[in-house]
């Protein structure tokens, strides 16, 4: 029986495509090693749902025989394993390289050799644009904004990788993209901004959406690095998820392609303008405090999404507010189970 397989399917992207592709009636094969805070949840989430068509394999990127096991039958792979934080790229850019360039080298290798015709998408990132300090901005009272009309970054500006996280996603970008001119594999690279939505266990390091949400709501206070003016577009996972499957519907006439994916020029917001609507939403002020600049953090970045949009008819369908009110619905819910099993006779801790 041919699968699906999801690299670090545990995730916060993964297990919400996991569930997407399982209830449509796929044999879905989930492949992560658990390594990052919150996977185990969404496993007992998933498998809560009752679902006989989702396989879990423990395993990691690098390990190439496990790679193989899990790759063969595979009709569609989606890798979206990765070491997605910057500030721990700075701290161990050895490791960051090792998961994020080679484990992708590893994966497209396991494709290449056990299943050369399986559909292949990869989650980037924005950040393999760097800075983008060759567009000039205007600091207004909430934001930043490009000068001279420009609105959001499409697939033709240059790439600039900056921080040790941006160099190792690069890499794997442009290997995937490579591996369609040398090899013939049929991949698809997503360069995707800022992805939020339910099953999100955000931090300080990554998931800033969810981050913020889960420290209001426990009446803690966030800081800020820099000045809150920073911009990003937002894109809800599940606009994200149907993009996936657009893509993999057209995967013959996408193959080789790379797209910017996010919520694009209507769905930007600073960090001041997401606490103000976090503020809204709770009824109450979100406390917050600034600190230094962070290496290799954007200004601003919106996606131009317009490419993917005239190839598949894809646009973002879930706004801003309601998005946030659907995580905080889901935040909420989640602190209310950790409680419970905190306080349940017997019980340890449960994160």
């Amino acid at each position: 029986m041919t699968h699906t397989l999801i690299t670090g399917g545990a995730g916060f992207i993964g297990i919400n495509l996991a569930h997407a592709l399982a209830r449509r009636g796929r044999h879905v094969v989930i492949y992560d090693n658990l390594s990052r805070r919150g996977c185990e949840r969404n496993l007992a989430w998933l498998r809560a749902r009752g679902m006989p068509n989702v396989t879990f394999m423990k395993g990691d990127i690098r390990d190439e025989k496990a790679v193989r096991r899990a790759v063969s039958g595979a009709s569609m792979i989606y890798h979206l394993a990765a070491q997605v934080a910057v500030t721990t790229s700075v701290q161990n850019p050895v490791e960051d390289f090792s998961v994020n360039a080679a484990g992708t080298l590893t994966v497209l290798e396991a494709c290449r050799a056990c299943a050369p015709d399986a559909g292949f998408i990869f989650a980037s990132t924005n950040k393999v644009y760097g800075e983008l300090t060759a567009f000039p901005l205007q600091r207004m009272k909430t934001r930043y904004a490009f000068k001279g009309g420009m609105r959001a970054v499409d697939e033709r500006i240059p790439l600039d990788f900056h921080s040790p996280y941006g160099c190792s996603k690069g890499a794997a970008d442009q290997y995937v993209r490579d591996y369609c001119r040398i090899y013939g594999l049929r991949t698809v690279v997503f360069r995707q901004s800022c992805i939020y939505g339910p099953h999100q266990y955000g931090n300080e390091d990554q998931g800033w959406v969810a981050h913020f949400v889960i420290r209001a709501l426990l009446g803690l206070p966030l800081v800020i690095y820099g000045d809150g003016r920073q911009v990003r577009d937002l894109l809800e996972v599940s606009d994200l998820i149907r993009g996936y499957l657009l893509a993999e519907k057209h995967l013959d006439r996408l193959a080789g392609a790379v797209y910017n994916i996010g919520g694009g020029a209507a769905q930007a917001v600073s960090l001041l303008e997401f606490l103000d609507i976090l503020a809204g939403l709770l009824g109450r002020q979100v406390s917050y405090s600034f600190d230094r600049w962070r290496p290799g953090d954007q200004k601003i970045f919106v996606s131009d999404t317009s490419a993917f949009s005239r190839a598949t008819g894809w646009s973002p369908t879930i706004g801003v507010i309601d998005g946030c009110r659907r995580l905080v619905r889901w935040v909420r819910r989640n602190l209310e189970e950790v409680g419970k099993a905190q306080s349940a006779p017997g019980k340890g801790r449960h994160v």
